[in-house]
């Protein structure tokens, strides 16, 4: 089967009504059951020109393929960022509302350094705004279901989070290995869960999704 290739025909579109900047958003990390929550944002103007070659949603490259991705796409987009939600964050406030957390971080240190955030359009995967709600102002935001598939400033997004979430998850690795976080990043596989029964949770984990362990 073959892979889909994202476009800038959504961006151009919004560029030619007026928009000066397209700010693409997604989110890594949701399911996961250690670890933060991560939303990528990369801003794309007309200025940027064509994508990466083999540029796709995170989800559809190896990680391999991500890594070497991730400074070509850092390079196209006008500014890239990633805003983090810690677990204890996602434990006291729920997942979606720490989606807009991070979020909103994200496009706080865009506008740290340079962005024109106000101006732009916001461009979200998924069919519902878990956005506005953490922002103290309103901004334009639009979203499109298969955005990081078919959009390529969301899959720029998309890599950036997942590169530097993966880098984080390989750090704490090094401090607690017995988790395996260097291969399943924090999602709960077999090795994950089994290490969870012998030693418990940490202070990296999701405790509200894991009353078993409590």
């Amino acid at each position: 089967m073959a892979v889909s290739e994202p476009t800038l025909e959504v961006e151009h579109e919004l560029f030619a009504a007026g928009v000066p900047s397209v700010i693409g958003m997604d989110e890594v990390g949701r399911g996961a059951i250690a670890g933060p929550v991560a939303v990528g944002a990369a801003v794309v103007a007309p200025a940027c020109g064509p994508f990466p070659e083999g540029l796709r949603d995170s989800k559809l490259l190896s990680e391999r393929a991500r890594t070497r991705l991730e400074p070509l796409a850092r390079e196209w987009v006008l500014y890239g960022a990633v805003g983090l939600a810690s677990p204890a964050e996602v434990d006291e406030l729920g997942i979606t509302a720490c989606l807009g957390l991070a979020g909103r971080r994200a496009l706080l240190e865009l506008h740290a350094i340079g962005a024109d955030v106000t101006g732009s359009t916001v461009l979200l995967d998924g069919n519902s705004d878990w956005l506005s709600r953490a922002l103290q102002r309103p901004l334009t935001i639009t979203t499109r279901v298969k955005a990081d598939r078919d959009c390529a400033s969301v899959a720029a997004a998309s890599v950036l989070a997942k590169v530097h979430r993966d880098r984080l998850m390989i750090e704490l690795h090094d401090a607690l290995p017995e988790y395996g976080w260097e291969g399943n990043k924090g999602y709960g596989s077999a090795q994950h869960l089994s290490a969870l029964s012998e030693h418990g949770l940490t202070l990296h984990h999701r405790s509200s999704w894991l009353p078993a362990y409590t």
